[in-house]
C-alpha cells in the first residue's frame, strides 16, 4: 500500500524499522537533519558518537555481534573521510553494514560545493556498493536494496549519499517487504566429495575463519568436528569460532603463528578450510600454502564465488555460507579418523605449551608481567567475555594466551586498523550490557579513538578497559629495531595519565605497575562495572623492552647488529 506523503527522511527511518533496525551509531551533521528529526520519534537508538571513525568502528561491531548490518550515519566530506576507515575495516573483515552520507543538496552536485565528495570514486573498491540516492520516491527500493547486498554471499558494507534537498522532499510511495539474505549452499555431490577426501586423509586440518557465521553455525561445526575427531584451528582474529578450552581446538593461523601448529598446516594433506578468505596473514605471506597450486589437498568454503581460485587453486571449492556448509557437514556420515585422532591431543599438547609463561619473565626481574595479567583476566572475568582489541604488538597477550569463550567473544579488526579496541568495546556494551566486555588497547592506538569513552559515559556502558602503555608506537618500533638497529625515530610517545583521563571522562582509573596489584585493580573494575554501569580503565606501565613474548627490543636490536655486521664482512 501506498503511504500518505512522506520526506524523505521519514521514508529512510521508516524504511529501517521495517528491516529490523534497533540501533544506529553516528555523527550529527546538518547535511541530514531530516533524518535526525525523523529518528526522534522512533524507538531506533541513535547512539551519538565523537568521532566517525569510531561510529564506523561502532558500526562494525555492531555487524559482527549480531550478524545484521551495523548501521552509521555521518555528515559529508570531513565525516565522511573519517567514516571511511571502518568501512575499509568492515570490507576486509566481511562485516555487514550501511553507512549513510549526508551529501550536498543536488543543486550544487559536480561543482566542488562545500564539503562535497564524489562518494562513488572515493569508495569504489572499499565497498561492496556505494550509490547515491536522487528522489525521495526510490528510497525503500535503495534501502532494500543496500540491506540485501550487505548481508547477501559476502557480507559487507553498502555506503548510501543522501543529497540533503532529496531529504527534505515529499513522495508517496509504498514500503518494502524486509530484506532476506541470500547465501549458497553446498551440493550433496561437494559434501560426497568433502568427505572422500577426508577418508583417504592422514593428517587432515579443519582452519576456521571469516565472516557470515552464526551460533547455530559454530555449533554445527563443532558437532562435525567432534563426530569426524577432527584438529580446528581458527583463522586470524577469528580464535571465537569455537570455544578455546574445547580440546579439539588446537590454535590460531595468524600473526606469530605457533611454530609447531605451522609445520601441521605445512603437513597436512587435506585443509578443509570454511569461511577464510586465505590472505596474508592468515597465510603468513602466502608461505603456509604455496600460491596458486598448494602442495595440501585444500578444499576451500567461501560465501563469495569470485574468492575461490582467485589466489589459491583448490582442489575443491565450494561456494556456500557457512551455515548452510555447517549444516551439511553436521549432516554427513562420519569417516574413520583411526589416522589421525591421536594428533589431536598431540596438537593440544602443542598448543598449551606454546600458551606457557615466556622465558622473558621467567627470571621475575619484570615488574610487571604480561603473561600473568591475561591468566588473571581468565580467571576473574566470565568464560563468555567479550574481549576487543585494535592494533599493536600488544594485541599478541590476547591472542596467544587468552582463551576466548566461542561466538562472540572477538571484536578485532583484521584490517589492521588502529582504533578500533574503545569503539567495539563500547558498542558491545551498549548491545549487550549483560555481558562483560574488556577492551585491550595499547597507548598510541587508544589515543585514535579514546574520546569514545565520553560515549560509554553518555550511555552507561560499562566496558573495562585496559591500556598497554609502554611509550612508543610498539610495532613499528620492533620493525624499526630490526631494520636499522639502534636508530630510534618517530616512534617514541609522550601519554598522558590515561587513569587520570578516564576519571575526568567519568569512569574510574588505576594505574598498574606491578604483577601483585592487577588482580585487585581487576577485581575492583568488575565490580564498579557491574554496580554503576560505567567503564572503568586500568592502565599498565612497563618496560617497552618486553615487545613480545617472544624477544625483546634488545635481543631484537642486538640480532640484527650481528646480522648486518656479517653482510658487511661478506661484502
Amino acid at each position: 500500500m501506498t503511504q500518505p506523503s512522506r520526506t524523505g527522511g521519514q521514508i529512510l527511518v521508516d524504511a529501517l524499522k521495517i528491516h529490523g533496525v534497533d540501533t544506529a551509531f553516528g555523527v550529527p551533521g546538518e547535511s541530514y537533519l531530516d533524518v535526525l528529526d525523523a529518528l526522534h520519534d522512533s524507538a531506533i537508538r541513535f547512539i551519538i558518537n565523537r568521532q566517525e571513525g569510531g561510529a564506523a568502528f561502532m558500526a562494525d561491531a555492531y555487524g559482527k555481534m549480531t550478524g545484521k548490518p551495523g548501521i552509521c550515519f555521518v555528515t559529508r566530506g570531513p565525516g565522511a573521510t573519517n567514516a571511511s576507515i571502518g568501512v575499509h575495516t568492515a570490507f576486509q573483515d566481511s562485516t555487514p553494514m550501511i553507512l549513510f552520507i549526508g551529501q550536498v543538496g543536488s543543486d550544487f552536485i559536480d561543482r566542488e560545493a562545500f564539503q562535497e565528495i564524489d562518494y562513488r570514486r572515493m569508495y569504489g573498491q572499499m565497498a561492496k556498493w556505494v550509490t547515491q540516492i536522487d528522489r525521495a520516491d526510490r528510497m525503500p527500493e535503495y534501502i532494500a536494496r543496500a540491506f540485501q547486498i550487505a548481508t547477501s554471499g559476502r557480507p559487507g558494507p553498502v555506503v548510501l549519499a543522501l543529497p540533503e534537498d532529496m531529504l527534505t522532499t515529499r513522495a508517496s510511495v509504498a514500503d518494502t517487504r524486509c530484506y532476506q539474505p541470500v547465501q549458497a549452499s553446498p551440493s550433496a555431490a561437494q559434501i560426497d566429495t568433502v568427505r572422500g577426501l577426508l577418508a583417504g586423509a592422514k593428517k587432515p586440518l579443519l582452519l576456521l575463519g571469516g565472516g557470515g557465521w552464526n551460533a547455530q553455525a559454530c555449533a554445527d561445526i563443532q558437532r562435525f568436528a567432534e563426530a569426524n575427531q577432527l584438529p580446528v584451528s581458527c583463522a586470524f582474529r577469528f580464535q571465537d569460532l569455537l570455544d578455546n578450552e574445547h580440546p579439539q581446538y588446537i590454535g590460531d593461523v595468524g600473526i606469530g603463528i605457533n611454530p609447531k601448529l605451522a609445520a601441521r598446516v605445512r603437513e597436512a594433506d587435506v585443509i578443509l578450510a570454511i569461511g577464510p578468505r586465505l590472505g596474508e596473514m592468515t597465510t603468513s605471506g602466502y608461505a603456509l600454502l604455496q600460491a596458486p597450486v598448494p602442495a595440501q589437498r585444500l578444499i576451500h568454503v567461501h560465501a563469495d564465488a569470485e574468492e575461490l581460485g582467485s589466489v589459491y587453486q583448490a582442489e575443491v571449492m565450494i561456494n556456500s555460507g557457512m551455515p548452510q556448509m555447517a549444516a551439511m557437514l553436521a549432516a554427513m556420515q562420519p569417516v574413520d579418523a583411526g589416522a589421525w585422532q591421536h594428533t589431536v591431543a598431540e596438537a593440544r599438547a602443542e598448543l598449551k605449551d606454546w600458551q606457557q609463561q615466556p622465558a622473558i619473565f621467567k627470571d621475575g626481574k619484570a615488574p610487571l608481567d604480561l603473561w600473568q595479567v591475561v591468566q588473571q583476566i581468565d580467571q576473574l572475568a566470565p568464560h563468555d567475555t567479550i574481549v576487543t582489541n585494535g592494533a599493536g604488538n600488544y594485541a599478541t597477550w590476547a591472542h596467544r594466551f587468552h582463551r576466548y569463550g566461542g561466538m562472540r567473544t572477538q571484536l578485532a579488526p583484521t584490517s589492521g586498523a588502529m582504533g578500533y579496541s574503545v569503539p567495539a568495546g563500547v558498542a558491545a556494551k551498549i548491545i549487550d550490557p549483560s555481558r562483560t566486555v574488556i577492551t585491550f588497547a595499547g597507548d598510541g592506538e587508544y589515543m585514535m579513538n579514546g574520546q569514545e569513552l565520553a560515549t560509554a559515559v553518555q550511555y552507561q556502558a560499562g566496558v573495562i578497559i585496559i591500556v598497554f602503555n609502554n611509550a612508543m608506537f610498539g610495532t613499528i618500533r620492533m620493525h624499526q629495531e630490526r631494520e636499522y638497529p639502534g636508530r630510534v625515530s618517530g616512534t617514541t610517545l609522550r601519554n598522558p595519565d590515561f587513569a587520570a583521563l578516564s576519571v575526568a571522562y567519568g569512569g574510574t582509573g588505576e594505574v598498574v605497575t606491578k604483577t601483585e596489584e592487577f588482580a585487585p585493580a581487576l577485581e575492583r573494575a568488575l565490580a564498579h562495572t557491574r554496580a554503576n554501569n560505567l567503564p572503568a580503565l586500568i592502565e599498565l606501565r612497563y618496560d617497552g623492552n618486553l615487545i613480545t613474548p617472544g624477544a625483546t627490543l634488545e635481543t631484537i636490536r642486538q640480532q640484527a647488529a650481528a646480522a648486518q655486521a656479517a653482510k658487511a664482512a661478506q661484502s
